[in-house]
């Protein structure tokens, strides 16, 4: 949903001026312990980037320290930003508003977007535990996939244009998603529009543009990063207490390792591309 899926969409939102592939983002300290990043309209990775590489230092010194980005782009992976803090040793949270695609509970008019949140923190001598998760019941990006593709979603995934609950992925691109645990999962949804956007002056969900229509003014949301340094707090060691309490529990295992496991096989199997997401891929750089 957030790999190679984005390539053709991404190439094309760059050829129509969607998105400014050139963008050099802009940092300022606005307090020893913020940082407001400016993506310029660009994608968001650079401008990420620019807070991975300023928020360790910045956490260390006071203890805690935000980043937050605007005028940024589809953000990706939440989940690898995080745990890539986690590696430094820092307990990280990541927020991302994404264009709206989820209506409030008891509302018809979509207003948040899948709003994801990811979470990291180190754990002794082990991987990060890692939580990554949108606020829908499902990210969007795999309904994209299916469309791609032509296959049906489950049920309870998303409803169609009319409000109708819909197996049809294009029709579910046109309709709203359904937010993960009803009510819960809006409010949730709600929070992270206030800190990704609300806190940053990005656009909000309401107003932003689709990440997927590949022409139309730029998405301009927002992210914020969130680091925190547990000698500030006394070390963390819980949570490797916490960890280990997962080994030996039933067929528990900690957030992330799934992931973490398929991440290694990857680098040394390599990936398994769809043919057709291939040939979109290889007509995109002939264009």
């Amino acid at each position: 949903g957030h790999g190679m899926v984005r390539v053709p969409v991404y190439a094309g939102q760059a050829r129509t001026g969607k998105v400014d592939g050139h963008a050099t983002p802009g940092a300022t300290l606005t307090r020893p312990g913020a940082l407001m990043i400016d993506a310029a309209h660009g994608f968001a990775y650079p401008a990420l980037e620019l807070a991975m590489s300023n928020l360790p230092g910045m956490a260390r010194a006071q203890g805690i320290a935000v980043a937050g980005v605007n005028r940024s782009h589809h953000a990706g992976v939440a989940g690898w930003f995080v745990e890539r803090l986690a590696q430094d040793g820092l307990v990280a949270m990541m927020f991302a508003n994404t264009p709206a695609a989820m209506a409030p509970t008891g509302g018809r008019q979509a207003l948040f977007g899948t709003n994801p949140i990811a979470f990291a923190a180190p754990v002794a001598d082990e991987l990060p535990m890692v939580v990554d998760l949108s606020l829908s019941t499902v990210a969007r990006g795999k309904i994209l996939a299916a469309a791609q593709k032509g296959e049906p979603i489950p049920e309870g995934w998303a409803t169609d244009a009319n409000g109708s609950p819909t197996t049809d992925a294009q029709a579910a691109l046109g309709g709203t998603m359904q937010p993960m645990g009803g009510a819960k999962g809006a409010a949730l949804a709600l929070m992270v529009e206030v800190l990704a956007a609300g806190l940053t002056g990005a656009t909000l969900a309401a107003d932003a543009p689709d990440f997927f229509a590949p022409d139309g003014p730029p998405p301009g949301t927002g992210q914020l990063l969130l680091a925190i340094d547990p000698e500030a707090l006394g070390g963390g060691a819980r949570i490797a207490e916490l960890a280990a309490m997962f080994a030996g529990n039933g067929e528990a295992r900690l957030p992330g390792r799934r992931r973490q496991r398929l991440s290694d096989a990857a680098r040394t199997d390599g990936l398994e591309i769809d043919k057709e997401l291939l040939r979109k891929i290889e007509a995109t750089g002939q264009d």
